[in-house]
């Protein structure tokens, strides 16, 4: 597990340190959400930094969903948000979203709006304050962790952890599950 401490000693020009090897990988899989292929992905709604509530299945048959854990403390997270912001901009027309679920503690949720501001997010950044979301999707609340879900509500894929070189490999991943082709 990527503990707090090595998240928050990695320079951003290092990343790859925050991802997991293939075998810790696997053990890492969350338990109570589908695997890939396998079924839909479990619903949730939260309340997002403006406001409103965000209810994933509002989605279904009309979006690809990126909903991506972070927390303010991690910095391959501080880093991966921008180029979603990135992808989020260059998709939406295509009926691309990301929603970005904070890792951090309910107390917490000043701080997670001013990073928010400071990256100048586009999309929905939420908050999890029961940690229900986050138990379902990434039990061992893993930072950066990301699922990529299809239109039909299922989920697509799953990554652990960011480096700058995956951002074509992500891409590729939105352009294929909009039906872009690469």
């Amino acid at each position: 597990m990527i503990s707090r401490k090595r998240l928050l000693l990695g320079a951003a020009g290092a990343l790859s340190a925050a991802c997991l090897g293939t075998e810790e990988k696997r053990a890492a899989a969350p338990r109570g959400a589908t695997e890939p292929g396998s079924g839909r992905a479990p619903d949730f709604e939260l309340r997002s930094l403006d406001g409103s509530n965000v209810r994933l299945s509002d989605h279904f048959g009309k979006e690809v969903v990126l909903i991506d854990f972070w927390a303010t403390w991690c910095q391959p997270c501080l880093v991966a948000l921008p180029h979603l912001d990135e992808l989020y901009r260059k998709y939406r027309s295509q009926g691309f979203v990301v929603l970005a679920v904070s890792i951090d503690e309910a107390a917490l949720g000043s701080r997670v709006r001013v990073e928010a501001a400071k990256l100048k997010l586009s999309f929905p950044v939420l908050l999890d304050p029961e940690t229900d979301v986050v138990a379902r999707y990434n039990p061992r609340s893993t930072a950066p962790y990301s699922v990529l879900i299809g239109r039909d509500g299922r989920i697509v894929a799953r990554r652990e952890g960011y480096t700058t070189s995956e951002r074509a490999v992500l891409e590729e991943d939105v352009r294929s599950a909009l039906g872009l082709g690469v």
